[in-house]
C-alpha cells in the first residue's frame, strides 16, 4: 500500500511539475544523448527518460549505443520507482549487447530492480527469487567482472532475508506443534543458509523440536553439530545441557 502511494505521488509530481524536454531541438542523436545524460546527472529523471526513450527509436536496433541508452533509461525508471520497467531495460542492455562494457552492470542493476521490490521478508519472495536468479546468471556470464563481486554481496543480503523468512516459518509450525513441518523448515535454514545469522537459531530450534517428540539420537547429533559450528548460539547450553 505504501509503495503504491509513493509511486502515484512520484508519477503525479513527474507529470504535473517536471518540464518536458523537446527532442526536436537537437540536430543529432549524439546531441540528444548528451542532453539526456546532463538531465540525468542533474536528477531530472523524468526529462532524461523522455530523451532516452526517443533515442531507443532513433537508433538502429543493433546500434551499440542502444546498450548505453537502455542502461540509462533503466536508471531513470528505477529512480522513478518503476522497478519492473527498469529491469526490462537493463535486461535489454545486457541480453541484446552481451559483449558491451556495460552488460555486466546492466545485469546487476536488473537484479537490483527486482530486489528492491522485495524489501520485507514477510512479503511474497517471488521478486527476491528473481533477483537471486539474476545475480546467479551474472556470476555465470561475467564471473570476473566487478559487477559479479557486487552481486555476491547482494546475494548474501538476500540469503539473510530468505533464511529469516524460513526460520519464521519453522517457528510458526513449532507453535502449532506441527513438528514434522517445523523440522523441515529448520533443516532448510541449516542446509541452505549455513552462513546466515539465522542458522544458529535454526539449529537450536531444531534441537527443541527433536526433544519435544523424543527423537533423542537426532537431538544428540544436532547438539554435536551446534557445539562444533555455532558454540556461542543463544540457548545452546539450555537445549544441550542434559548431556546430549
Amino acid at each position: 500500500m505504501l509503495r503504491s502511494i509513493a509511486l502515484l505521488l512520484a508519477l503525479a509530481a513527474a507529470s504535473g511539475c517536471a518540464k518536458r524536454l523537446d527532442p526536436n531541438k537537437y540536430a543529432t542523436s549524439e546531441a540528444l544523448y548528451d542532453a539526456a545524460v546532463a538531465e540525468y546527472r542533474k536528477g531530472n529523471y523524468f526529462m532524461a527518460e523522455q530523451a532516452f526513450q526517443r533515442l531507443t527509436f532513433e537508433l538502429q536496433g543493433r546500434d551499440e549505443r542502444q546498450a548505453r541508452v537502455r542502461y540509462y533509461l533503466g536508471e531513470c525508471m528505477l529512480e522513478l520507482r518503476r522497478e519492473l520497467e527498469a529491469a526490462q531495460q537493463f535486461r535489454r542492455a545486457s541480453d541484446d549487447f552481451p559483449r558491451h562494457e556495460l552488460a555486466p552492470d546492466a545485469l546487476l542493476r536488473a537484479g537490483d530492480a527486482y530486489a528492491s521490490l522485495w524489501d520485507d521478508a514477510e512479503l511474497d519472495p517471488s521478486y527476491g527469487e528473481t533477483a537471486l536468479a539474476t545475480y546467479t546468471e551474472l556470476l555465470g556470464r561475467y564471473p570476473s567482472s566487478p559487477a559479479a563481486a557486487r552481486a555476491r554481496e547482494r546475494m548474501a543480503e538476500l540469503n539473510e532475508m530468505f533464511a529469516a523468512k524460513t526460520l519464521k516459518g519453522g517457528v510458526f509450525y513449532l507453535r502449532l506443534k506441527a513438528f514434522d513441518s517445523a523440522i523441515i523448515y529448520f533443516r532448510d535454514v541449516v542446509v541452505s543458509y549455513p552462513n546466515s545469522s539465522s542458522a544458529p537459531a535454526a539449529v537450536v530450534k531444531l534441537i527443541e523440536a527433536y526433544d519435544r517428540i523424543g527423537y533423542n539420537d537426532e537431538k544428540a547429533d544436532m547438539c554435536l553439530y551446534l557445539r562444533q559450528y555455532y558454540p556461542n548460539a543463544k540457548g545452546a547450553e539450555d537445549r544441550c545441557s542434559d548431556g546430549a
